[in-house]
């Protein structure tokens, strides 16, 4: 995407020189929120160009997963083991680094444009380009000067996945990514996906729906 470093590869991300991230693998991990056990033994390994679907109805423990991935909560028991550039990456605040987030909030701010939006995360992210990129990915270039606030619930989740797009991670973690998307955002979602993994990167997503990827499952009951 307009030069940036392919996810899965070596590059800077954040002003952070980041090396290549090789796999994930999470052991017997176990979550417990407000005194109650969420879940227990959940084990998974990832490599390069491979992506998990997390199943299972709510209350289930999908977002709570998937934080513990980011190192948003600390697992109750188990470990997450992440190795990039050969190495371990042993601290949550170190593997966040690798982390694209897409949850439930939009994160859009009402008096911005979508293109005010991508162009504030690009420069956070440590770029500037693929804006215009991004915004026709994802179907959004009409509406690409038009505030925010006067964006529909699916085009806000759009605007999200096009800023999924410019952050340069490789480790993806999506709550929930088809929700208030039609068809055809639907289907924006599993090419981003495919292209991910054919670029390197990983993904972990948690869905209620069903997904158009090529994708290993774990069901939490």
């Amino acid at each position: 995407m307009g030069g940036r470093d392919k996810p899965g590869q070596d590059g800077w991300v954040m002003g952070v020189w980041l090396p290549q991230l090789e796999c994930i693998e999470a052991l017997k991990l176990a979550c417990v929120r407000g005194g109650r056990a969420v879940f227990r033994d959940v084990s998974f390994r990832l490599s390069r160009g491979e992506a998990l679907v997390v199943e299972g109805p709510n209350g289930s423990g999908k977002t709570s997963l998937l934080r513990l991935i980011a190192g948003l909560l600390g697992p109750a028991g188990g470990t997450i083991h992440v190795s990039a550039g050969g190495s371990p990456v042993a601290e949550p605040d170190e593997r966040g680094k690798y982390i694209g987030w897409l949850g439930h909030q939009d994160g859009a701010k009402a008096q911005l444009t979508p293109r005010e939006t991508l162009a504030f995360f690009a420069r956070l992210y440590g770029g500037r380009e693929g804006i215009a990129e991004a915004l026709e990915s994802v179907s959004l270039t009409r509406a690409a000067d038009l505030p925010c606030q006067y964006l529909s619930a699916g085009q806000k989740k759009r605007l999200a996945l096009a800023r999924l797009m410019l952050c340069g991670r490789p480790l993806w973690l999506l709550d929930e990514p088809l929700a208030a998307l039609d068809a055809q955002g639907k289907r924006v979602v599993a090419e981003m996906l495919r292209a991910h993994a054919r670029a390197g990167g990983l993904a972990v997503i948690a869905t209620h729906e069903p997904l158009d990827i090529d994708a290993a499952r774990l069901s939490l009951a």
